[in-house]
């Protein structure tokens, strides 16, 4: 019906191994480790970070002392690129019934899905990854 505020597990799991791959530096991080150390489905993460290493968010190095590390600088890696590898563009509507045109005047929730959308979008463009790693401050 409508794109309102929706993070998706595939979403919220790559945000997470992300964070855990930037917390280690350069030191590879493997699936396995990452997805005990969130408690997840190995297989979806597996799929998950083989999207980040497709759209060249991680870098993926093969072998038994392979793993994964991050292809961006943590400062320069935005939540929004790391969303948008994910589940696409990053858009959503601002009425529940899917309508191009709405008026907030009459809408039950005012302006409230408008500017929910406005602070997530805001959130995951200004947010870097490094503002997350090691007790961030965002």
């Amino acid at each position: 019906m409508v794109k309102c505020l929706k993070i998706s597990d595939s979403v919220a799991l790559g945000l997470h191994a992300c964070i855990l791959i930037g917390s280690a530096k350069e030191k590879l991080m493997q699936a396995h480790d990452i997805s005990e150390a969130i408690d997840v489905s190995y297989d979806h993460l597996s799929k998950v970070l083989q999207t980040l290493v497709k759209h060249g968010i991680l870098i993926s190095r093969k072998g038994k002392s392979g793993g994964f590390v991050l292809a961006v600088f943590p400062e320069k890696l935005q939540l929004k690129q790391i969303y948008e590898a994910i589940e696409g563009p990053m858009v959503f509507d601002h009425c529940l019934f899917g309508r191009a045109k709405c008026s907030v005047k009459q809408c039950t929730f005012g302006k409230l899905l408008v500017n929910i959308n406005t602070l997530v979008v805001d959130y995951f463009t200004n947010t870097k990854l490094s503002d997350l790693l090691n007790g961030g401050k965002k």
